[in-house]
């Protein structure tokens, strides 16, 4: 269940949402499984400590973070992924490996993929294995404004061309 704490800061906020119930999914491309969408469509977010600043990145469930385009993108020295121990005490109402992107909330900054920009919503862990929300992206940034930056590794020549956002 998404955790009160979220809901009324959305409700707060002004911020519409919708629910989505699953059965039990813990990576992000199970959630999009559960949800019989596109990965692309389902947002993650992966903790990372940058300069010893944790930060919330934001990307879609079908890519992998880039630490070097993280680093660069925060003006940072270095930037790794964050430790379970070093963040799980930050998100105290919320499932361990289902942190939400609200970085407002939790006193973190947030950086977005910029290739989640064009999306009209997200679909987005919310505190829950079993459920999740969705946000348009107009409201997520407004919310949150989000640094946005190129944060995900390219995709080599060979690769696929990305999906439409929407299925």
């Amino acid at each position: 269940m998404i955790p009160e704490s979220i809901q009324h800061y959305l409700h707060g906020q002004h911020v519409p949402f919708l629910r989505h119930w699953h059965p039990r999914a813990v990576t992000a491309q199970e959630l999009a499984e559960a949800l019989h969408v596109t990965g692309y469509r389902v947002a993650k977010s992966v903790i990372v400590q940058a300069d010893q600043q944790p930060w919330i990145c934001l990307i879609p469930a079908t890519e992998t973070l880039d630490l070097e385009k993280v680093r660069e993108a925060l003006g940072t020295r270095e930037a790794r992924l964050a430790t379970e121990d070093e963040f799980a005490g930050r998100f105290p109402d919320c499932e361990l490996g289902a942190e939400p992107p609200f970085g407002k909330l939790y006193g973190l900054p947030v950086a977005m993929d910029d290739s989640l920009g064009v999306a009209e919503d997200l679909l987005l862990r919310a505190g829950s294995h079993e459920e999740a929300l969705e946000v348009s992206v107009e409201d997520f940034i407004g919310l949150e404004a989000p640094r946005t930056v190129a944060l995900i590794t390219e995709r080599p020549a060979h690769a696929p061309p990305r999906h439409d956002l929407h299925p």
